[in-house]
């Protein structure tokens, strides 16, 4: 553990260093990041290969070209995305410089077994677009991408700002007990529990994508040949290990046919015998090979525990409360439940706890558009699954216990960027600060504060009122502008009261037209008076306490 607390020191130390924040350093970072996967494609499908039985084509397709298009990306948008942010101002912030964007610091990500590559990089690209220095920690169960991680990252990235623990469970919780600026973990809700109570010791923030199960409703009116050729496809690829497949299908009984239309697209993508199949992998290890074990096959019986292999199974005739619709199968295991109706499907989602994902097939938009409406999940996709992880303006994200915060494209960005608030004020001009310094009237009571009451109570002339009209947030009901771009002095003499008063009673405050009055009749001792009617604005009453402390001045 020594050695782990001493790399998570370097890392913070060189962080603190400065060296993370220009712009120039990270793209140099995410190059460099793409020069490695480029360059050692072939290493990474043979892990792959090895840990999950992945062909070169399917490990190039499900983990690594999609990580190339994300480093295009961050490339291509980070001057935008890291430029000083300005925000809409105030009638006191007029002349002032609103913005925000800061990196967190040093982030921790914890890799997954399903995807063992692209689930651990991708992150890591957000983080290092946001100035971040990263604790990578493969996931040890995917044993040979963990030992590649760790031998070619340090050739290719600075291996103080980047170290790679490649450890198990128990380094994994020592290290968890380590303060981070952010940790984003993906993977089953056991272990995220586990990961939200060690940051929480530290206040640590976490972005949390726990895996259960991603229900898809197959409506009657359907093209039920595309519909279950694509469900067929993200079912079943990787062998089920797909936190966001769709885990089970909600059809309604008269499409009977609905089984043999799935058993047509297995037959068509692995053959008479999936074992042999270079497109089908394996269950990561004998562990969860067990877990995976169905009941009641109707398709697909054949197993082998020495090669962690599991037929393409689906289950029938499926009893909703049984353990299989309860828990995430995350293997190749598809149940299939009838319902009566699209209400029925919408309520067994609503009494379980919010789905990663929610599929939905039909031709009938209402029908897509009731099921977006009356459910709740970390994102939807109609009559396609998976495909929009793919998208990086879409954000994945968990809800509920799925999960919290997201990442992919923008928001990794913003996720392991810090958004604060900072102000710039000239020194310059503060005479327009001047009504809000000590000392304050000794009489002012009963004025709306917020109205701005209170300065009125202090102006003896015009062209004090005129220097306090900026810290009125009003607009003129028919110019849409502040006071003070409506009125000023040399516009405006003292020769011409009654325009003063007119301009004025346009901004419906209360405390402009006292303002108003104070201006134009400074002598009148009924400050009823206040010119030509106004339904909205007249008669005014002034409190008299406010009365008293204008007549004392």
């Amino acid at each position: 553990m020594s050695k782990i607390s001493d790399a998570l020191k370097r890392a913070r130390a060189t962080f603190c260093s400065g060296r993370t924040r220009p712009l120039q350093f990270r793209v140099q970072r995410l190059e460099a990041l793409r020069r490695m996967i480029q360059n050692r494609e072939r290493d990474i499908a043979e892990a792959l290969g090895a840990d999950l039985s992945k062909n070169k084509w399917n490990a190039y397709c499900e983990e690594v070209v999609y990580i190339l298009e994300d480093i295009d990306y961050m490339i291509k948008k980070l001057p935008e995305w890291a430029a000083d942010e300005p925000v809409e101002k105030t009638p006191q912030t007029q002349q002032d410089e609103p913005y925000s964007h800061s990196p967190l610091g040093v982030v921790f990500i914890i890799g997954t077994r399903n995807y063992p590559f692209n689930l651990t990089i991708q992150p890591m690209v957000g983080a290092i677009a946001s100035g971040n220095a990263v604790v990578l920690k493969p996931s040890e169960l995917s044993e040979n991408m963990a030992s590649l991680l760790a031998t070619i990252i340090p050739q290719y990235l600075d291996k103080n700002l980047y170290p790679v623990i490649n450890r198990g469970v128990p380094e994994t919780t020592e290290v968890l007990k380590e303060r981070f600026d952010h940790i984003l973990y993906r993977g089953s809700t056991n272990v995220g529990n586990i990961v939200m109570m060690a940051a929480a010791k530290n206040l640590t923030p976490v972005t949390l994508e726990l895996g259960e199960k991603s229900p898809c409703y197959v409506d009657k009116d359907c093209h039920l040949d595309v519909a279950c050729r694509r469900n067929t496809w993200g079912k079943f690829m990787n062998s089920g290990q797909t936190c966001i497949a769709p885990d089970c299908i909600f059809c309604d009984s008269s499409i009977g046919q609905i089984v043999e239309k799935l058993k047509k697209c297995l037959k068509k993508f692995y053959r008479d015998d999936a074992q042999k199949s270079r497109d089908y992998g394996r269950i990561i290890n004998s562990h969860h090979f067990q877990r995976v074990m169905g009941q009641r096959v109707t398709h697909g019986d054949t197993r082998d525990v020495a090669a962690s292999y599991i037929a393409l199974t689906i289950l029938t005739d499926v009893d909703p409360w049984s353990p299989v619709m309860q828990e995430e199968t995350f293997g190749p295991v598809l149940p299939i439940l009838c319902v009566r109706s699209l209400d029925e499907a919408i309520q067994f989602i609503n009494w379980h706890e919010k789905p990663l994902t929610l599929y939905v097939f039909s031709c009938n938009n209402q029908v897509i558009k009731n099921m977006i409406a009356e459910t709740s999940s970390g994102g939807v996709m109609a009559n396609n699954v998976i495909v929009h992880i793919t998208i990086h303006s879409l954000p994945f994200e968990g809800v509920g216990h799925r999960g919290m915060g997201s990442y992919h494209g923008k928001k990794s960005f913003e996720t392991f960027s810090h958004s604060f608030s900072c102000l710039v004020r000239p020194l310059l001009n503060d005479k327009a600060q001047k009504a809000r310094y000590l000392p304050s009237p000794s009489k002012v009571r009963g004025g709306s504060r917020g109205d701005g009451s209170h300065w009125a109570s202090r102006v003896k002339s015009w062209s004090q009122a005129h220097s306090l009209l900026h810290c009125f947030p009003h607009r003129c009901a028919t110019t849409n502008e502040e006071p003070s771009a409506c009125l000023s002095a040399p516009q405006l003499p003292p020769a011409a009261p009654l325009q003063v008063w007119e301009t004025l009673t346009l901004f419906h405050s209360p405390s402009l037209l006292f303002l108003a009055n104070l201006c134009t009749h400074p002598d009148s001792p009924d400050l009823h008076h206040w010119g030509p009617h106004r339904p909205w604005a007249s008669p005014l009453h002034v409190p008299a306490p406010l009365l008293d402390t204008y007549r004392d001045q």
